[in-house]
């Protein structure tokens, strides 16, 4: 009820486009009210945005199909992260805007794809298509890395996620954030990002290192060890300076640490 519910949101969403700024019409029935269901609808969005010259949009869209008929929890997951990024961004005014413009949201949705493949040994596909997220949104996420649901990428740009990293539910992250490793070494080397975190612009979380649930990283940041759950770290390298006044920053967005 709650896929169906949330997608008559979305049709009503794209009627109201189609009244008010009737340039856009052709494109709302395209991405919204051609369609039957959601995952239709999300799969004709991101296959369009994934094709190329030599790589088809029809054919990009039948893995989209695939993933989302062999495994629902990729849609449910969908479903959630618009819900975040409407919550948390007082910059949307509907869930249609989160879906066919913001390319956070789409690009985790294009991660979640490479990330089904790469667990189905698909692995050179699965590559591919981290290559066009990385061109077409300019987020890089390496196929294995492990992404939770109701996850928002906020303006995006320069976001790297290195292949062994974890985001776990309900983290919020911003442009320019990387989750990388130390060096060349081998074996699990990224870092693990806990529930209910807010990661500042810039910030560089490096290492095989934790981010305890519910913590708050400093934009420009540079973490190099683990941090506790529930405090804030801001610097270079980054220090625990105090705690989140809000019991989950990646809800609250706030991105003053001087007033925690």
């Amino acid at each position: 009820m709650v896929k169906e519910s949330f997608w008559q949101r979305l049709q009503q969403d794209a009627l109201l486009v189609v009244t008010s700024e009737p340039l856009l019409a052709t494109y709302a029935h395209a991405c919204i009210l051609n369609h039957k269901n959601f995952e239709s609808s999300l799969s004709f969005i991101l296959s369009n945005k994934m094709a190329d010259d030599v790589m088809p949009a029809l054919a990009i869209r039948e893995f989209f199909d695939d993933a989302y008929s062999n495994d629902p929890e990729i849609v449910s997951s969908a479903i959630a992260d618009v819900k975040a990024v409407f919550d948390r961004d007082p910059a949307v005014h509907s869930h249609l805007s989160v879906l066919i413009h913001f390319k956070g949201y789409q690009a985790i949705q294009v991660h979640r794809l490479a990330h089904y493949l790469w667990q189905h040994n698909r692995k050179d596909l699965a590559l591919f298509i981290q290559s066009r997220n990385s061109e077409v949104y300019g987020v890089d996420i390496h196929p294995a890395a492990k992404i939770g649901r109701g996850v928002m990428f906020d303006h995006a740009t320069g976001i790297v996620v290195g292949e062994t990293a974890v985001v776990e539910d309900n983290v919020s992250i911003l442009q320019s954030v990387t989750l990388g490793g130390t060096g060349n070494e081998k074996g699990d080397r990224h870092p693990k990002i806990r529930e209910g975190v807010m990661i500042g612009a810039g910030a560089k979380i490096l290492g095989n290192i934790e981010i305890g649930a519910r913590s708050k990283v400093g934009a420009g940041s540079v973490v190099l060890s683990s941090v506790p759950e529930h405090v804030t770290v801001v610097g270079v390298p980054a220090k625990i300076v105090g705690k989140p006044c809000c019991s989950k920053p990646c809800e609250t967005m706030d991105q003053n640490v001087l007033a925690d």
